[in-house]
């Protein structure tokens, strides 16, 4: 197998995710199979219980794990399975150092960052490498060179690299090249700092990327790379691209990085076959049709928090040659001064999961204001909740319908706690986590979106529709079209009055991708660009 490490210079959110995956992109189109990983510094375990203003949103993984954003991009980019295994964070890698010492595994050694943390890291890559099928693993490492958390990361890559050979390991370092508007000239020396921290850790970078908002000159790379000592062809400008990130991967392949790695890996490989991927980005960049679409969250000013959700759309976009206009709508604006007032005219409504009752009455506010204007819907988690609640007060006179989650004491408790969740303490990793198989109905919107009765999909919740409530809401109109096998859970609810109202318990954003756009999104979007042609 081959290595590719990629760290990063300067400042924070360069575009490091977005280059391993695009790197990854064009790697698999030259016919390699590519996996891809990351590493975080920080202390938490993982993301699970991080705030989406810390950190985003928490991307859920088949087997449950609850990881970094950035696997997102890579699941998105790159035709890859992801598990637990390719996001290490150093809580994760003290907590095993920890367990080993208290069972003895050391035989009574001192425990020590150099050799059992670096060790620790170390075998995560070698265990990797033992269950893939793959010919090039991409690792990112998170946070900035120079970091005091991330220093024992690059050290084990230090180590890494001299154990399976330096030939089979790229490393590639991201910086930012900035450019001084008052002197009227881009600046190379924070990544001539950047790369000296490295090279002081015991790491010369094969290849930089710089990230920078204008074409990088010859001198400028000349400049940069007799001061890093690289070879000229690999400085890489990685350039702000117009309108889609899946851009990337073709800015990128302008400076040929990937006949650049090829070379210092000792691959012979054929230049990539990047066709669908332009025509992909063609649909994106010039589709024929747009509609506008609210999200109604609670995290709204934060790009990140919903990142998934605004990829599928854009995946569902371009399958239906249309540009889709997210409407960002905070809940509690709603709250404040109605649904519609602050939703106004747009062609589609979703409100997405999270936690917590802060803006919980706004959210049902805009599910009643799309049920009764006929504007297609979509719930997803949270929204799917909401949605139930909506429809038991509005419609069969459950006037203080809940979930037990916001109202210990509601009389009509139509979300519940699953019996599962009752006692758990911890909160870490201890919701219903993964894909989990669900049935569809036949004759449902459900069943005609999918085109199949089973499917499997990933969940993050802890509350579900209570099911002593189902005879009664069903009655009323609201049809359960997908329930999980064995658990009875239920996993989608629609209103086949309605022309598109649909709400799922899972997360279908984190299966959506370039030219796999998910059923549910792309459904959305059409029944939105027909709801337009009709209101228009």
């Amino acid at each position: 197998m081959k290595y590719i490490f990629v760290t990063g210079g300067v400042v924070s959110s360069l575009g490091k995710g977005l280059a391993a995956a695009s790197i990854g992109t064009l790697l698999e189109r030259c016919g390699l199979k590519v996996s891809l990983q990351k590493f975080d510094p920080y202390l938490n375990v993982d993301p699970g219980t991080m705030s989406p203003f810390q950190h985003g949103e928490v991307y859920v993984l088949n087997d449950g794990a609850e990881t970094d954003l950035d696997l997102g991009h890579y699941e998105r980019f790159v035709h890859c399975n992801l598990s637990r295994l390719n996001n290490l964070t150093s809580g994760q890698v003290f907590e095993n150092v920890l367990k080993k010492e208290r069972r003895g595994d050391y035989l009574g050694k001192t425990v020590q960052y150099i050799p059992h943390v670096t060790d620790e890291i170390k075998n995560r890559l070698y265990e990797v490498t033992d269950k893939s099928d793959v010919d090039i693993l991409i690792t990112e490492i998170g946070g900035t060179v120079g970091d005091m958390e991330g220093h024992i990361f690059l050290e084990a890559l230090r180590q890494f690299a001299l154990e399976v050979g330096r030939e089979n390991v790229c490393f590639i370092h991201v910086t930012l090249l900035p450019y001084i508007k008052a002197a009227g000239e881009m600046k190379t020396k924070p990544t001539q700092q950047s790369v000296a921290k490295l090279r002081e850790i015991g790491i010369q970078p094969d290849v930089i990327i710089c990230r920078t908002e204008y074409d990088m000159s010859e001198e400028e790379r000349r400049k940069i790379a007799m001061f890093c000592n690289v070879e000229a062809r690999n400085v890489i400008a990685f350039r702000d691209v117009k309108n889609t990130i899946y851009e990337c991967p073709l800015d990128l392949s302008q400076d040929k990085i990937d006949r650049i790695v090829a070379k210092i890996l000792h691959l012979d490989i054929p230049s990539p076959n990047l066709s669908d991927w332009q025509r992909y980005v063609g649909r994106v960049v010039s589709p024929s049709h747009s509609v506008r679409i609210a999200v109604v969250g609670k995290y709204i000013a934060l790009q990140d928090a919903y990142k998934s959700i605004y990829e599928s759309f854009t995946h569902a976009g371009a399958e239906n040659d249309a540009r889709v206009e997210i409407v960002r709508i905070d809940a509690e604006d709603i709250e404040d001064k109605g649904a519609k007032e602050v939703i106004g005219s747009v062609d589609g409504i979703l409100v997405p999961g999270g936690f917590g009752d802060r803006g919980i009455e706004g959210k049902i506010q805009a599910v009643q204001y799309a049920r009764e204007n006929n504007i297609p819907f979509m719930g997803i988690c949270l929204g799917m909740q909401v949605a139930v609640i909506e429809f038991a007060r509005s419609i069969c006179n459950m006037k203080d319908a809940n979930s037990t989650e916001f109202n210990k004491e509601s009389k009509h408790p139509v979300i519940c706690l699953q019996e599962e969740q009752k006692g758990i303490e911890n909160m870490g990793a201890t919701m219903r986590l993964g894909a989990y198989t669900a049935i569809i109905s036949n004759k449902s919107l459900a069943h005609k979106l999918y085109g199949k009765s089973v499917i499997s999909e990933r969940h993050r919740h802890r509350y579900e529709f209570n099911p002593n409530f189902r005879e009664q809401i069903e009655a009323a109109g609201l049809k359960i079209s997908a329930t999980n096998d064995e658990t009875g859970l239920v996993e989608v609810v629609e209103l086949p009055a309605h022309p598109f109202f649909i709400a799922c318990q899972y997360h279908p954003e984190f299966q959506s991708a370039p030219n796999r756009a998910h059923p549910l999104f792309s459904g959305l979007v059409a029944a939105a660009m027909e709801y337009k042609s009709h209101r228009v």
